[in-house]
């Protein structure tokens, strides 16, 4: 059945519901690991009945509202902006009032495949290589240690397996006699920035199948590797945002993001899932092919997306604290508000959405919550057009 809206009628068009109505179909034809089995189970369940909730009734009003529970879980598109908002409100109190420069490490398609057979082993690779890269020349050019976060993203907008990372940068670092600033003008060298995350990455590879981490012969890898070679590396680096605020909310858009959001689907139905891409443009696939491509971006159980190096290194809170007092700062006031205001999930909604959950919508009138009935945790209905 078509999901399309009617006249007059708006439908709420949910990754959600292509799983429910397809995922049999997906088993039957791929191979699905269990983390993604998870994924699909979760999806399927976040915010349904059968997860459990509770009733908002309202002491004026008529008004009795189901509220669901969130799965939670990092790959759902609906459990994202919570999360997102309380990390950009904690990484506020690490980050440095400096300049900060984005750049994006990109891998050849040539070690995709592999990168799909042995993903935390390729991923762990590209996150060692960046961030050494960076700051071996960094040592290079100030003698100084930078500090560094790293996001790694797996997709395209047409949802193809393309792994990168994003680095936030600081344009500036600390050195043995203090904080050296960088132009904000240039970064490093891109070309040489792609030479060394290319060596950097190949040697961690043979590495990794020295010691067993890899599928295939020596032969096969071999042959990968004199491949990978004649490659020019792909690293791009963005203008340097001058102000720290700016850097929080934009790395905020990419911390938490999935590989589609809900907010992207144009049409769902039995034959085709429509979405957005990019420049306005729209892509169809099969709602199997759709769910195939949305599963090759779920990450290894307990794999770390987003790492800080350098000054904003777990480990390195001494180091942090003593660039901040060459910077004669503290951590920004508004970032420990936030944290504070974002603690609770109630709050944090309001201050997202402007919603209080306390008041009815209705009447304004003040909303108590209640348990649900027992009855009322069905598993949600299959098929599309519920």
């Amino acid at each position: 059945m078509s999901a399309h809206p009617g006249a007059g009628e708006r439908v709420k068009l949910e990754i959600a519901d292509i799983v429910r109505a397809h995922r049999a179909e997906l088993e039957a034809k791929y191979v699905v690991t269990l983390e993604q089995r998870r994924v699909l189970s979760a999806m399927a369940l976040c915010r349904t009945a059968a997860l459990g909730g509770h009733l908002d009734v309202c002491r004026s009003c008529p008004l009795m509202h189901p509220s669901y529970n969130s799965c939670r879980n990092r790959h759902c598109p609906k459990c994202q902006a919570l999360a997102q908002e309380r990390w950009i409100a904690a990484r506020g109190e690490k980050l440095l009032p400096v300049s900060h420069f984005h750049a994006v490490f990109t891998v050849p398609s040539d070690l995709r495949p592999l990168a799909q057979k042995a993903p935390r082993v390729v991923y762990d690779a590209l996150f060692q290589a960046a961030s050494a890269t960076l700051q071996e020349l960094a040592y290079r050019r100030v003698k100084a240690t930078l500090g560094i976060t790293l996001v790694l993203h797996t997709w395209t907008r047409e949802l193809h397996h393309h792994p990168h990372v994003h680095a936030i940068v600081s344009a500036g670092g600390l050195t043995e006699s203090g904080w050296k600033s960088m132009s904000l003008k240039y970064l490093f060298d891109v070309k040489v920035m792609g030479t060394l995350l290319r060596g950097k990455v190949l040697t961690l590879l043979r590495e990794a199948h020295k010691a067993g981490k890899l599928p295939g012969t020596s032969s096969e890898l071999q042959q990968l590797l004199r491949q990978l070679e004649q490659h020019n590396w792909v690293v791009y680096v963005k203008k340097a945002f001058r102000h720290p605020e700016h850097v929080l909310k934009y790395l905020g858009r990419y911390t938490h993001r999935v590989a589609i959001s809900n907010s992207r689907f144009v049409a769902i139905s039995e034959q085709a899932v429509t979405f957005r891409t990019k420049e306005g443009n729209v892509a169809a696939l099969p709602p199997v092919e759709f769910l195939r491509r949305f599963l090759r971006h779920v990450l290894p159980k307990g794999f770390q997306k987003i790492r800080h190096y350098g000054l904003y290194a777990g480990a390195a809170e001494a180091q942090l604290q003593r660039a901040r007092d060459c910077l004669q700062c503290s951590g920004p006031e508004q970032a420990r508000i936030n944290i504070e205001r974002l603690q609770s999930w109630r709050v944090a909604l309001r201050h997202l959405t402007g919603r209080d959950l306390s008041v009815c919508p209705n009447c304004g009138g003040q909303l108590e919550q209640r348990p649900l009935a027992a009855e009322a945790r069905a598993p949600p209905a299959t098929g599309l057009g519920r």
